[in-house]
């Protein structure tokens, strides 16, 4: 197999073994701690500009399964394992990783000691790297320290979608009007499930093109990017607080909140893993979460109007904002999982319960 590099834009040098298609490609390198679903990470569209690092050491040993993507594409840059599995023992899979990498165009690579770049990573930060196949560490190196920054490209609108579309598995009794910042396929079944009916707007659309489909209620997407890019977004979502029930979903709830006066800065590493324990503050209740963020919101300047309702018990992060008086709930975790735990399912069960007391005159 043709050799391969990860090069890390503070020089850092780790040699591999090409796994996927040839050439180089450059992104912030990122890490992922879930034992389980690469696949749905690879079409995550909150992974777009990234490098993924996967910290599980075998990855592809129970093949793949085009029924479990989340998008139509793979979303992050590059990938980089430790092992790629030879062979995948599952009664759904259809092949295996590498023949599958090779067919989408990711560019790849395994022998990586991936646990040694995550330590990097958690000492000094995300930074930008590459994963080449055709230049020398010193070539590569140059290059990346000449890229943009990933902070400076609205990665949003290159995910979401460029046209409304109904949302095939939906035909149900309460309309949601979904605002498309990267948004993935779970998010729709959940709906779906729970009897609603769901219509995609492109992240770009107005509050008054989501209220013109006469919604029971909204739903803010996750997304990829800096959440202060995304300024027409907030604005937007500011006109819909108070005029339609909301649910907010990791850059959704990031976007909310800018919408109600906090703000949003940078983690070191992010949280991205199926491991992470969050609290209900009105409760005390604990549930695992899986994560995929690499900003947090900063309550200062949070409207009076709205409060804090989930906290990271790790960092003590936001996880959640509620309204005091309106109906609007957001989450910082992705609660369809895919992959991660099914403890937060039950979030689109209080969305739905939301929306049939406003249905009934109660907020």
């Amino acid at each position: 197999m043709p050799e391969a590099l990860l090069v890390l834009a503070d020089g850092s040098v780790f040699p591999g073994t090409a796994c996927g298609a040839p050439g180089h490609t450059d992104g912030e390198v990122v890490f992922n701690t879930s034992m389980t679903g690469y696949q749905e990470m690879l079409t995550d569209p909150s992974y777009a500009g990234q490098i993924l690092v996967l910290t599980y050491p075998m990855i592809g040993n129970y093949g793949v399964d085009a029924k479990v993507e989340e998008s139509d594409r793979i979303q992050p840059r590059g990938l980089v394992v430790r092992e790629a599995a030879r062979f995948a023992s599952h009664l759904r899979s259809e092949g295996e990783i590498e023949p599958y990498l090779r067919a989408k165009g990711v560019i790849a690579i395994s022998g990586v000691d991936t646990r040694a770049v995550t330590r990097r990573i958690r000492r000094h930060g995300v930074m930008l790297g590459t994963i080449t196949t055709d230049e020398t560490a010193d070539g590569a190196l140059r290059r990346v320290r000449a890229l943009p920054g990933y902070d400076d490209t609205n990665w949003v609108a290159s995910v979401t979608t460029d046209h409304v579309y109904d949302w095939a598995d939906a035909a149900g009794k309460r309309r949601i009007a979904l605002l498309d910042g990267g948004v993935k396929r779970n998010i729709m079944r959940s709906l779906a499930a729970r009897d609603c009916a769901v219509r995609v707007f492109p992240a770009n659309a107005t509050a008054d093109d989501l209220l013109g489909f006469k919604p029971d209620g909204v739903v803010l997407s996750p997304g990829p990017g800096d959440p202060r890019l995304l300024e027409t977004m907030v604005a937007e979502a500011g006109r819909l607080i108070g005029r339609v029930p909301i649910l907010g979903i990791c850059l959704g709830h990031q976007v909310a909140a800018q919408a109600l006066g906090a703000g949003t800065f940078k983690l070191p590493f992010g949280h991205r893993g199926g491991n992470h324990p969050v609290q209900e503050v009105l409760t005390g209740k604990v549930t695992i979460t899986a994560q995929n963020h690499g900003y947090a919101v900063d309550p200062g300047g949070l409207s009076s109007a709205a409060y804090i309702s989930h906290v990271n018990l790790n960092d003590q992060t936001v996880e959640g904002i509620a309204m005091r008086s309106e109906p609007l709930l957001t989450i910082q975790y992705h609660s369809e999982a895919c992959p991660g735990p099914l403890d937060n399912t039950a979030i689109f069960d209080r969305f739905v319960e939301m929306l049939a007391a406003v249905q009934g005159g109660v907020k």
